[in-house]
């Protein structure tokens, strides 16, 4: 496995030009159905388009959530909504950018480009297993909103990873229970 984490990037794209604040405003409110003042993960997940008229996909509208509930109330206030707007965005950006045949998925070969420019080196029989877990509709391809959670777990692991790494050689040795500790105890 020629994966070197040590010069893998996490991703940061550049930033949206020009949202008008009344825009968003406008969109938060229309997403905030209950009119509570904060959009919860039903809210969001609703609003959501990942391209292929499924569903999006409840566990990244939980990660992504997550990410940006700043206040740990579960649900997204206007504030956290403008950073979430904006990653979203700029999600739908590199998604675009790698889905080289306009497809609306990314195949093995796309992901396989996306996460090489990200700095990820893995093998072809991981990035299988990668489409394996996270192709939900059976299709041999990554939609838009299992990309997203595919490249935030991805980064979540990597960093647990690193964290263990103490001699940045790309070999830990841990034991069951620390291996269980760390899965479980990660937070995207």
């Amino acid at each position: 496995m020629a994966y070197n984490y040590q010069q893998q990037q996490q991703y940061r794209p550049p930033a949206p030009q020009g949202v008008d604040p009344n825009f968003l405003a406008g969109v938060f409110q229309r997403i905030d159905t209950d009119r509570s003042g904060s959009i919860s993960a039903n809210e969001l997940q609703r609003a959501l388009s990942n391209g292929t008229w499924t569903p999006f996909n409840p566990e990244t509208v939980r990660l992504m959530i997550g990410m940006f509930d700043r206040d740990n109330s579960g649900t997204i206030n206007f504030q956290e909504f403008q950073s979430l707007w904006k990653y979203v965005t700029d999600w739908q950006g590199c998604f675009r950018n790698f889905d080289r045949d306009n497809s609306g998925s990314i195949d093995k070969n796309e992901l396989k480009t996306a996460l090489a420019s990200f700095g990820y080196r893995l093998s072809d029989r991981f990035y299988d297993v990668l489409v394996r877990k996270f192709d939900r509709l059976g299709r041999g391809t990554v939609a838009f909103d299992d990309f997203v959670q595919c490249c935030i777990v991805l980064q979540t692991l990597t960093n647990a990873f690193r964290h263990h790494d103490q001699d940045q050689d790309g070999i830990i040795r841990i034991s069951y229970e620390e291996f269980l500790t760390l899965v479980f105890s990660l937070r995207s």
